[in-house]
C-alpha cells in the first residue's frame, strides 16, 4: 500500500481533476465519489486533504461511513 506524506495528502483537494482524500487513523480514504464532500469540504467544516482523526471523535456518525470508501494508502507518521 502506498505511503502518503502529509504534503501529498494536501494535494488531494478534489480540485482540477485531483482526487478528494482524507486520512483517519493512519489510513487514507478516497472520498471523491461522495456528494457529501462537494467543493472539497464536508458539512462546510472539514476540508479534504487533511488528517481528520481528531474530528472523527466528535462526528455524529461512526467510522462505518468513512470505511465505505476505498483505502488508497497509509499516512506517513
Amino acid at each position: 500500500m502506498k505511503v502518503v506524506t502529509p504534503e501529498e495528502l494536501a494535494r488531494c483537494d478534489g480540485k482540477e481533476g485531483r482526487p478528494a482524500c482524507v486520512a483517519v487513523d493512519g489510513k487514507v480514504y478516497d472520498v471523491s465519489a461522495s456528494s457529501h464532500w462537494r467543493d472539497g469540504r464536508h458539512q462546510v467544516t472539514h476540508p479534504v486533504g487533511r488528517d481528520l482523526t481528531e474530528a472523527m471523535k466528535a462526528a455524529p456518525h461512526g467510522m462505518d461511513l468513512v470505511e465505505r470508501f476505498p483505502v488508497v494508502g497509509t499516512l506517513e507518521e
